[in-house]
């Protein structure tokens, strides 16, 4: 617990997925823990949806997160490519912003806190109204910031969520359509049908840098939605995002470019390298910190700072798979890449995205001739072999 001085035991700065999940697992695990959360809008997780494959997720935390699930498709997902189409089992799931703020606001009550942080140390957070809230810990999740010393690509996408005046005719999520044009990079529509009537659209490029047009994206949904012989009754919600990609990186450089407060999400770069899925590794750190018998700053600095370095190490093949994707092969034609490898065994394809592929499972994506020039995922290669940060 905090000295009796301070105002809470804990501070998280932000109020996105990771730091919301701290917080409810706290509340369930130890109640008795003083814990605040500092968001600008004053609202848990913003304007997004977090999605998962059951896969992903023990039983435990399925359970665990299910008040946040606002849609569930127990009959698996779908993808599209130009030589390739193929329904997979693995159920699939949503997670809403709106679903979140509900399950954890009432278990803050008071200490959901409305501000912006200015100054963020390991006794406390100002605001940039002046008050000054101390505490024994503090975890800065306030999302990812400009960094050299992470080799990123980026997943930029804008979604919204329209009635139509007629059903739609799906039965299951579409995770990748790629059969749109590429507008060079990797572009694919993803599609969640939330109801015969209702559906979100998603815009989606595997790109190579974070710029977002939102104006080009929403007349290429509006041409998506014709092309499917749709017609909008009203349009329900939007959303955007700008996801980081990791291809490489110096972890220990990063970790020290701020060498005191402890980290959770996307800040604490704990994201799949390739697809950008955060919610699974929120949950873990979740139930680390939970668990954690030290929940000093200090103690909690190590704890993040660990567990960061640790996925990293583990997802270095995925980084190695994220260079052939954006240096061997060019912009419109990365398409190839996701296409072979959904003709891969649906047992590879469940682990790819959990990430626990086997050693077996990595020979078998490497294996045969790649959907990029060969030349070029051979020097990608190489230069892993030689000594490069994957």
């Amino acid at each position: 617990m905090g000295d009796a001085g301070d105002d809470y035991d804990l501070i998280l700065v932000g109020g996105g997925l990771a730091a919301g999940l701290i917080a409810w697992r706290l509340a369930l695990d130890r109640p008795e823990v003083r814990v605040a959360v500092i968001e600008r809008e004053g609202r848990i997780g913003g304007n997004h949806t977090w999605s998962f494959f059951d896969s992903d997720l023990d039983e435990a935390d399925r359970a665990w997160l299910a008040p946040a699930v606002a849609h569930r498709w127990p009959a698996g997902h779908e993808v599209y490519f130009p030589a390739r189409s193929r329904v997979l089992e693995t159920p699939y799931n949503s997670l809403t912003s709106e679903r979140l703020h509900a399950a954890v606001a009432p278990l803050l009550g008071d200490r959901l806190i409305s501000g912006e942080a200015v100054v963020v140390e390991t006794t406390g957070v100002t605001l940039s109204d002046q008050r000054r809230l101390t505490a024994r810990g503090v975890i800065d999740a306030r999302g990812p910031r400009p960094t050299r010393l992470l080799d990123l690509g980026w997943q930029n996408f804008v979604g919204r969520t329209v009635r139509l005046t007629a059903p739609h005719g799906l039965t299951r999520p579409t995770i990748m359509d790629a059969t749109v044009r590429q507008y060079g990079a990797y572009r694919f529509v993803y599609l969640l049908p939330f109801d015969a009537r209702t559906v979100m659209i998603e815009d989606t490029y595997y790109a190579d840098t974070p710029e977002l047009d939102r104006a080009a994206l929403n007349i290429r949904i509006d041409a998506y939605i014709r092309s499917r012989g749709w017609t909008v009754e009203v349009v329900v919600g939007e959303e955007e995002g700008v996801l980081p990609i990791a291809l490489d990186g110096d972890i220990d450089a990063f970790w020290a470019e701020e060498p005191t407060v402890a980290r959770a999400g996307l800040w604490a770069g704990l994201f799949h390298p390739v697809t950008g899925y955060s919610l699974p590794d929120a949950v873990k750190l979740a139930r680390k910190v939970a668990a954690s018998d030290d929940l000093s700053s200090e103690g909690l600095r190590r704890l993040t700072e660990t567990h960061s370095k640790a996925a990293w190490a583990d997802r270095a093949f995925y980084r190695l798979l994220n260079r052939m994707l954006f240096r061997a092969a060019e912009p419109d034609q990365r398409w190839r890449v996701f296409q072979r490898f959904y003709g891969l065994p649906e047992s590879l394809v469940r682990r790819f995205y959990a990430g626990r592929n086997t050693t077996l499972d990595k020979l078998r994506l490497l294996a045969g001739k790649p959907p990029v020039p060969v030349g070029k995922a051979l020097q990608q290669l190489r230069e892993t072999g030689q000594g490069s940060r994957p």
